[in-house]
């Protein structure tokens, strides 16, 4: 059974490997080019593969480990919905129930880990509580884009940016923490810190590409 299990921990560890490669060329190279579309399919496939294995290896006795699973979950979420959204750019696209679902289904794991970690069902306590809350918000945006896809323009980009970046943020954490097993209170804020930068800037951008063309059609 160990060996099984050292098996699936490889298998993890290539495509997460796989994963932050191509995860780290997408986010540098041009929005929308060649390269940026081609590293995206395998940073999402690469991302999957590894937080799909991850959740039942970070569940067995002896491997168990409540940060992993939860970041498994949080990847696996995020980079569903962040590919979703991605249907939007087309304004014939509809809401579909796999959306909703998805959404739902988060809202609801969100609403078990605020409780389990007040319970101390899992221990850490912290941990559960703070990513329930989390979730929580990220459900919440999710509500008012699927409420309205196409309240703005570039409501379908920001979503896409917002989700994929904050997927690859999760993934590179959990690299540092439980892969290098680097310890410290920076390892889990730098990520976060430079990953939200990123988002921040980049949604920026967008919103101003956007009000200039506004701009220039109302000038015609």
């Amino acid at each position: 059974m160990e060996t099984a299990i050292t098996i699936v921990i490889y298998i993890h560890a290539f495509f997460g490997g796989i994963g932050l490669l191509s995860g780290t060329l997408s986010l540098v190279a041009k929005k929308g080019s060649k390269i940026h579309r081609k590293s995206g399919k395998f940073f999402t496939i690469g991302m999957l593969v590894s937080s799909g294995l991850s959740l039942p290896v970070a569940s067995m006795p002896g491997h168990y480990n409540s940060f992993l699973f939860l970041i498994g979950l949080f990847t696996i979420y995020m980079v569903l919905v962040g590919n979703r959204t991605l249907r939007f750019k087309s304004k014939k696209a509809k809401v579909s129930k796999t959306d909703w679902s998805l959404t739902i289904s988060m809202a609801v794991l969100a609403v078990l880990m605020i409780v389990s970690g007040m319970l101390e069902i899992f221990g850490n306590k912290i941990l559960f509580i703070f990513f329930g809350i989390l979730a929580l918000a990220l459900c919440f945006q999710d509500y008012r884009f699927l409420k309205n896809p196409f309240r703005t323009k570039t409501a379908w980009l920001t979503q896409h940016i917002g989700k994929i970046t904050g997927a690859y943020i999760a993934s590179v954490t959990a690299f540092l923490v439980a892969g290098m097993r680097i310890p410290g209170l920076w390892v889990w804020i730098l990520p976060s810190i430079i990953g939200n930068t990123f988002i921040i800037y980049y949604i920026l951008k967008v919103r101003r590409g956007s009000a200039r063309s506004k701009q220039k059609l109302g000038s015609k």
